[in-house]
């Protein structure tokens, strides 16, 4: 139960730092004259997918390890896998329709998916030296 504390945690992190992306994206987008209908959903789309995504791959990182513990390494491997590629593909033809019916600007909609991994280590400066 503890492991599941963790990844809600570590996604409430994620979801703040891509509020925060999404926030700044827009006002560069403002400032550029380029801030229309299709930037505010778009990022909000991508917002969502990312925060989303990362919240799966946790918990099946997390169900992995339990499998891992129970000595079932294989089906850990299966399910990280199969994972994986679903997410991959659902990410994909979610933003493949948006984006080409118009309704949202390809470019908002893939920065917040690109910047989890910086949001996580600029999270790291920020943790108390005695936390996990």
């Amino acid at each position: 139960m503890d492991s599941r504390r963790e990844v809600f945690r570590e996604t409430l992190v994620v979801l703040l730092g891509e509020i925060i992306v999404y926030l700044i994206m827009i006002g560069i987008f403002a400032l550029s004259g380029y801030l229309d209908g299709t930037v505010w959903l778009g990022g909000a789309v991508g917002v969502v997918l990312a925060v989303g995504n990362f919240f799966l791959m946790a918990m099946n990182v997390d169900m992995a390890a339990d499998r891992a513990v129970n000595e079932d390494v294989q089906g850990g491997k299966n399910l990280m896998r199969s994972s994986y590629i679903i997410r991959l593909i659902l990410i994909f033809g979610i933003l493949l329709l948006l984006v080409k019916s118009g309704r949202c600007n390809a470019i908002a909609s893939i920065v917040p998916l690109a910047l989890v991994r910086w949001i996580l280590t600029i999270a790291e400066f920020f943790r108390k030296k005695g936390g996990a």
